[in-house]
């Protein structure tokens, strides 16, 4: 599954709280990151104490993060396939994009689900842009909601926006800080991916 979203909307966040909330449920996880020219993403969650290191992977980019999740996503599939490997019974690799634009899609050579963040404090005009990562993606997350008060956003109506411009697919809205919201985007992660109820 993909985690895709601009930069600083929480993605790395919330796969924090996604690992725990997950592993808890007894899913056999991995994670694989993508950043420019870094692994700072990956670095911070071997840190974390939340998964073991090695089952966290990194690939740098080298462009545009887009690239090497859409147009090419041959590194992230060699990184996925090298989780496998190393891990039998590994039932999910997550796939976390670097940091992108409102355009940022999977391939579906790369993921069978993927998911979009967005935070309220990148301003509540986001859902209304309508970029094809808002519209496409299995289920839109909508972060930070603790912040909503403070950058002068009304939540309520952000989330109805979101919804009116996606139809029947998804929303949720979490506080990847408190972990607020996290346990139903692990529902449907449990339910679309790994068809568990």
């Amino acid at each position: 599954m993909g985690v895709g979203g601009p930069v600083g909307s929480g993605k790395t966040a919330l796969i924090e709280r996604l690992i725990p909330e997950l592993r808890g449920r007894g899913v056999n996880l991995a994670v694989v990151t993508n950043d420019l020219v870094t692994k700072e993403d990956a670095e911070r969650l071997r840190r974390s104490g939340l998964i073991e290191p090695e089952r966290v992977s990194a690939v740098e980019a080298g462009a545009c993060p887009h690239t090497v999740i859409r147009e090419d996503p041959t590194l992230n599939m060699a990184a996925g396939d090298e989780m496998e490997a190393r891990f039998p019974g590994l039932e999910l690799v997550i796939f976390e994009s670097g940091g992108d634009n409102l355009a940022s899609t999977f391939s579906l050579d790369l993921v069978d689900w993927w998911m979009f963040v967005i935070d309220v404090a990148g301003g509540d005009d986001i859902p209304r842009k309508r970029g094809p990562g808002v519209l496409k993606c299995d289920l839109l997350v909508v972060n930070k909601t603790d912040l909503a008060p403070h950058v002068g956003v009304d939540l309520e109506k952000m989330l109805a926006e979101a919804q009116g411009v996606r139809g029947a697919r998804p929303v949720a809205a979490t506080n990847a800080r408190s972990g607020e919201g996290v346990a139903a985007v692990a529902d449907a992660i449990c339910r679309a991916v790994l068809f568990r109820e």
